[in-house]
C-alpha cells in the first residue's frame, strides 16, 4: 500500500516540545557579507486560503486569473505544460513584475513515466566579459547601477524551453495555449491590491517612458487598484507568438526592437540579434535523490536549487539516522496567535537552519553552469559527505558555515560574493493521465531591468552572475562568461514514493536566494509533519542563508526567538515574501484519492481544479 498524505482538517493542537541534547561538535567560520531583504516587497498575509480538492486535475499559480487558464487547458483535455504555457502567458500580463516572456525558467515535468527537466535559463550574450558589472576603478556596480538598463538583459529562454517541452508532451495545439492571456490584454484586467504596491514602491520606473506610460498616471502616480489595465501590445504579440511559435520573438521586427533598445539605453547592454536566434533551451537529466521514504526530484545545474534542497533534506536524514533524538517528525508545529496561525519547535527551527548554512556555504563555492564549469554534483549529494556535514552540527549555531570538500573537485574556486536576488513566480498543475509539472519561472528583479518592449518587460537576469570574477588569484564558478547561464536559485520540485515510484507532491516557490529555505520548508511540512499543502505553506517562513538566523516578520513567538538565541543564534526578523504552489495526490474528507492542492498565503495565489 502506497503511503497516502492524510488531508483531514489541518488541528492546531498544541504539543510539548521535545528538548533535545545536541552533542555534536560546533564550528566557526569568519561572517559573510550582508545578505539582501526580499526581491519583492510583503503585501499582507492572507487568512482565507484552505486546501482546494479536485479529483481529475488541478493547477496553481501565484495569480488567480492565471489559474483559471491553466484550468481552462486542463478542462479541455490538456496535458500540465499545456496548462504551464497558459498560466506563463498570463503571469506576463498580471504579473509583470515577476516573470514574463522576457525572461527564464526551470521546469521539472512528469509525464507517468520519467522525470524530465527543461533549462530555460537567459544566457549571457556573446559580447559579454567577466567586468561586466565592475567599474572603472575595478570595484564592483551597486546592484540598481547594474540592474537598470541594457547592460543586465541576458538572452530570454522561457518560451524556447516551454516549445520544447511542448512539443514533446503537450496535448493541445501551442495556438490555443495563448488565448486566456490574449483575451486578458484585449479586453483589460483589473489592477490588483499586490500589484498596485508593487508598481508604487518602486522607484526606477518613472525613469522608464514605457513603463511609466502604462503603470501610472499622468501625474506620475501610480494607477490604482482595481484600475482596468489593457495592454494591446502585448496581445498582438502573443498573437504573433500563438501563431508563429517563438521564432516571432527570437527572429524579426521583435527581436530587433529588443536589440534596439538593449544597445540604446543609457546603460547599454550587448544582446544581439545572433544572441537571439541563436539560444537553446536544454533537457537535462533530473536531480533525484532518496529523503527517507520518498525520492524528491529538481533542477541539476545552473540551478543551485535542486542541489540545496537535497543536501538539506540529506543532512537532516544524516542526523536522525544518527541520533533518533534529532527527528523531525515528533517536533509537529504549534498553535500561536500569530496571522499564519502556528509556529515550528525552535528544535526544529535550529536543526534546519543547520544544515541549511551547510547547503549555502557550499553553494557559493561550488555551483554555476555546470557546461561551463565542473560542479561536483554528485559529491555534494552523497550520503557519506552529508553525513560528514551532519557531524558539524551541535546544539548551539554554528553562526556561518564553511564550505566542505565534497568526492569529485577538479578545480579551486573563490566564494562568490555577489548579490542574492531574483523576482519570480512558480505554478504547479497535474493533468487528467497523472502528468505533473512544476515551473519556476524569472525577470529576475521586480520589473526585470526596466526596459519594456511592446508591453512586456525584459529580463535583468545577468545580475544572478557573479559581480566579482575573482578572488585572490581564484576564478568564481559563477562568473559572467559569453553563453553561459547564471547560476539560480530556482528549485521546481516533484516529489515520489520511494518504494512504488508512484508521483506524489509537485510544489515549488519564488523568492530569490530563499527560495531554497521556502521549499525545504514546505517539504519538511507536506513530508515530515504530515501537513496538508496549506498548511504547509502557510507555516511561517524561517532558514538561514549561512548568516543570520531568519524568522518571518511577525510571526514567531518571543519564546521561540530567545530559545533560538539561547542556543546562539543571530535572530533577524525580516518579510520573506514567498509564493509557493503545491498540488499532492491525497485523501478528501471522506477518504476518497484526491488532488489538494494550497497557495501562498503571501501572494495572490490560487489552485483551482475539479
Amino acid at each position: 500500500m502506497i503511503p497516502a498524505f492524510h488531508l483531514s482538517r489541518y488541528r492546531r493542537s498544541a504539543v510539548s516540545l521535545i528538548a533535545t541534547a545536541l552533542i555534536l561538535t560546533a564550528c566557526n567560520a569568519p561572517p559573510t557579507s550582508t545578505l539582501p531583504v526580499a526581491p519583492e516587497s510583503a503585501s499582507g498575509y492572507r487568512t482565507d486560503l484552505q486546501t482546494r480538492y479536485a479529483s481529475r486535475h488541478m493547477a496553481a499559480a501565484a495569480n488567480p486569473l492565471a489559474a483559471q487558464a491553466g484550468r481552462e487547458m486542463l478542462r479541455q483535455g490538456g496535458s500540465a505544460i499545456d496548462a504551464t504555457i497558459a498560466m506563463q502567458a498570463v503571469l506576463t500580463l498580471v504579473e509583470p513584475q515577476s516573470s514574463g516572456i522576457g525572461g527564464g525558467a526551470l521546469i521539472v515535468l512528469w509525464d507517468g513515466q520519467a522525470v524530465r527537466t527543461f533549462d530555460g535559463r537567459e544566457t549571457a550574450p556573446a559580447g559579454a566579459t567577466e567586468k561586466l558589472f565592475l567599474q572603472a576603478d575595478g570595484t564592483p556596480m551597486a546592484f540598481t547601477q547594474a540592474q537598470i538598463g541594457g547592460r543586465s538583459v541576458g538572452t530570454p529562454g522561457v518560451l524556447r524551453a516551454l516549445e520544447l517541452a511542448h512539443r514533446k508532451h503537450g496535448r493541445l495545439p501551442w495556438v490555443t495555449l495563448f488565448e486566456p492571456a490574449i483575451q486578458l490584454a484585449e479586453k483589460g484586467f483589473p489592477i490588483s491590491p499586490r500589484l498596485h504596491l508593487l508598481i508604487a514602491s518602486d522607484s526606477s520606473m518613472r525613469s522608464s517612458p514605457d513603463m511609466a506610460a502604462y503603470f501610472l498616471n499622468t501625474d506620475g502616480s501610480p494607477k490604482a487598484a482595481g484600475t482596468l489595465l489593457k495592454n494591446p501590445e502585448l496581445a498582438a504579440v502573443l498573437k504573433r507568438i500563438a501563431n508563429e511559435g517563438p521564432d516571432a520573438l527570437y527572429k524579426g521586427a521583435i527581436a530587433q526592437e529588443i536589440v534596439t533598445k538593449v544597445q540604446g539605453h543609457a546603460n547599454p547592454g550587448s544582446l544581439s540579434l545572433s544572441d537571439l536566434q541563436g539560444y537553446q533551451a536544454k533537457e537535462r537529466a533530473p536531480l533525484c535523490t532518496d529523503y527517507k521514504r520518498w525520492q524528491v526530484c529538481g533542477m541539476p545545474p545552473p540551478s543551485s536549487g535542486g542541489i540545496a534542497v537535497a543536501q538539506i533534506l540529506g543532512t537532516l536524514q544524516a542526523l536522525e539516522t544518527r541520533d533518533p533524538r534529532f527527528a523531525l517528525a515528533p517536533l509537529i508545529p504549534i498553535k500561536t496567535d500569530k496571522p499564519a496561525g502556528t509556529e515550528p519547535a525552535p528544535e526544529a527551527v535550529h536543526l534546519i537552519a543547520e544544515a541549511e548554512r551547510l547547503a549555502y556555504a557550499d553553494r557559493a563555492l561550488y555551483v554555476a553552469d555546470a557546461d561551463f564549469v565542473p560542479v561536483p554534483v554528485k559529491g555534494l549529494v552523497d550520503p557519506a559527505y552529508l553525513a560528514s556535514r551532519a557531524a558539524l552540527i551541535g546544539d548551539r549555531s554554528m553562526g556561518v558555515a564553511k564550505p566542505g570538500t565534497p568526492p569529485g573537485i577538479q578545480v579551486a574556486y573563490a566564494p562568490d560574493r555577489s548579490p542574492l536576488r531574483i523576482s519570480t513566480s512558480q505554478v504547479v498543475a497535474v493533468d487528467d493521465q497523472g502528468g505533473a509539472v512544476s515551473m519556476t519561472t524569472t525577470i529576475e528583479s521586480g520589473f526585470g531591468s526596466h526596459v519594456m518592449v511592446q508591453g512586456f518587460l525584459l529580463n535583468n537576469e545577468l545580475t544572478d552572475f557573479s559581480f566579482i570574477p575573482e578572488e585572490n588569484g581564484q576564478k568564481v564558478a559563477n562568473r559572467v562568461e559569453p553563453g553561459k547561464r547564471p547560476r539560480s536559485s530556482m528549485a521546481p520540485t516533484l516529489i515520489f514514493d520511494r518504494q512504488s515510484g508512484e508521483f506524489l507532491a509537485t510544489l515549488g516557490s519564488p523568492g530569490g536566494s530563499q527560495i531554497i529555505e521556502y521549499v525545504a520548508k514546505s517539504t519538511i511540512g507536506l513530508l515530515d509533519w504530515n501537513l496538508d499543502p496549506q498548511a504547509a505553506i502557510n507555516l511561517p517562513n524561517f532558514g538561514s542563508r549561512n548568516g543570520p538566523t531568519e524568522l518571518e516578520r511577525g510571526e514567531f513567538s518571543a519564546e521561540l526567538i530567545q530559545a533560538l538565541k539561547d542556543k546562539g543564534h543571530n535572530v533577524s526578523e525580516i518579510d520573506m515574501t514567498s509564493g509557493t504552489q503545491a498540488i499532492v495526490r491525497a485523501r478528501d474528507v471522506h477518504g476518497n484519492a484526491s488532488l489538494a492542492g494550497g497557495a501562498d498565503p503571501r501572494r495572490e495565489g490560487e489552485a483551482l481544479g475539479d
